[in-house]
C-alpha cells in the first residue's frame, strides 16, 4: 500500500485500528506479524492500515477466543477475503464449526449445571 493509494482512502494509524477493535496496540502488530494483516507504511514509517482491519482485528480476536491458531485464520482469510471456497476450505470450515459448536454444548451445560446449584442455594439460607 503507498501514500498514493491513502489519497484514494482514508488510512489509518495502527492505535485507530486498536481502539477501533478494541484490542491493544501490541496485539495489532502480533497479527501483522504472524501475517494475518498488512500494514503500508507513510514517508515517516507509522503503518498505516485500510479501514476494514478493525472488522478483520474483530474476526481474528472471535477465532482466537474459538480456540483456531492462526495458522488455521491464515487459512480462513481468503474465505473472508473473497467469499469463494474450495472443497477443502469447506471441509475446514464445517470442521472448525463442529468443534466450536461443541464447545458451546459443553458450556451451555455447565450453565445448566451451575444453575441447578444456584436454584438450590437459593433456598438454603
Amino acid at each position: 500500500m503507498t501514500v498514493t493509494e491513502a489519497a484514494a482512502e482514508r488510512l489509518i494509524r495502527i492505535g485507530e485500528v486498536a481502539r477501533g477493535a478494541g484490542v491493544s496496540v501490541r496485539a495489532v502488530r502480533y497479527y501483522e506479524q504472524q501475517g494475518l494483516l498488512i500494514a503500508g507504511r507513510s514517508p515517516s514509517g507509522q503503518r498505516l492500515y485500510r479501514q476494514d482491519a478493525i472488522p478483520l482485528v474483530r474476526f481474528f480476536q472471535q477465532m482466537f477466543a474459538a480456540g483456531l491458531t492462526s495458522r488455521r485464520i491464515t487459512e480462513l482469510l481468503p474465505c473472508w477475503d473473497s467469499g469463494h471456497t474450495g472443497a477443502g476450505q469447506r471441509a475446514m470450515l464445517h470442521a472448525e464449526r463442529d468443534r466450536i459448536q461443541a464447545k458451546v454444548d459443553d458450556l451451555q451445560a455447565a450453565l445448566d449445571r451451575l444453575d441447578q446449584v444456584i436454584a438450590v442455594t437459593d433456598t438454603h439460607p
